[in-house]
């Protein structure tokens, strides 16, 4: 809101201090992110500014560490650019090997958990649900627990069951972490819910399946796309789990840059770093813009 013409001086004071101590809560949040960016274009192998960089001389940039995230583990990385050497790339390369493993990791658990956390919003969100409060606190517990109790927990789960080790187990376990964001999200949006309008569906002669698919889901697409995207985000940034439950060979883009800090410091992790903010920018974009159109079909003013 504007201030208005008519405050007082105190008002005014409060009004600039309020915004001036929000830019530097947002500048302190903010500064880590922006520091790894320009930090990913150094040409020197270090994680820190150097003077050619400090004064703005081109010669003090490079892509090169972006190029390295194709180059590392190919088995020829320096034969011509043409069609084999990115056939190289794609089967050879460690980090496009480990963006392939998270992408179909996450797009794998996403499914799972959105399927499963919309069925249980739903059934949350029935007023004749027992114990609902309870079995609410179960299923968001994944949020709550800590990682490496939960990580901990399906590793003995996983060696009693054969999962350790399995492509199954690595999505199953990242679904565990996903329900808890789609039960939350679709939640929400059904707290506006109309139910008159699946009594009325009933009424005029439709099935269970079909009111579902005509009534319900169109207006509760916007919370189960925002909790599929924050699905996604978590499995893609999970690696505590991937390091108790994930074979050796089931490298993601998470486990490959902890073993790049542990095993090699690479400017390549800050180049890794810089493209994961773009993306997730993107998605958290995506979640605001299906939020905003969550309020217009519920009727809210935003």
């Amino acid at each position: 809101m504007a201030l208005p013409v008519y405050a007082s001086p105190l008002e005014r004071l409060w009004y600039y201090s309020y915004r001036v101590l929000c830019g530097l809560i947002f500048l302190f949040l903010i500064a880590p992110i922006l520091i790894v960016i320009p930090l990913s274009f150094n040409v020197e192998p270090y994680f820190t500014f150097t003077e050619k960089m400090l004064s703005l001389d081109p010669d003090g940039y490079s892509l090169r560490w972006y190029d390295t995230l194709l180059t590392f583990g190919m088995a020829t990385p320096e034969a011509p650019r043409d069609s084999s050497w990115w056939l190289d790339v794609w089967n050879n390369a460690a980090w496009v090997r480990a963006a392939k493993n998270s992408v179909i990791i996450g797009v794998s658990s996403t499914v799972v958990a959105t399927v499963l956390g919309t069925v249980a919003a739903l059934g949350l969100s029935r007023p004749e649900m027992p114990y609902r409060r309870a079995i609410m606190a179960i299923l968001i517990s994944p949020m709550i627990v800590p990682i490496i109790i939960t990580a901990t927990g399906l590793f003995f789960f996983y060696s009693a069951t054969g999962l350790a080790g399995s492509y199954v187990g690595v999505v199953l376990a990242h679904a565990t972490l996903g329900i808890p964001f789609v039960i939350i999200t679709v939640t929400a949006t059904l707290v506006g819910f109309d139910r008159s309008l699946t009594r009325a569906a009933a009424s005029l002669g439709a099935s269970p399946t079909t009111t579902f698919f005509k009534v319900t889901m169109p207006l509760i697409l916007p919370g189960v796309i925002s909790g599929a995207l924050f699905a996604f985000v978590t499995s893609f940034d999970e690696v505590v789990v991937v390091l108790f439950v994930a074979a050796h060979d089931q490298q993601t883009i998470p486990r490959q840059m902890w073993n790049g800090i542990r095993e090699q410091i690479s400017p390549a992790i800050l180049s890794v770093a810089t493209i994961l903010v773009i993306v997730s920018v993107l998605l958290l974009a995506t979640v605001e813009l299906l939020r905003r159109r969550s309020e217009r079909l519920r009727g809210i003013s935003g």
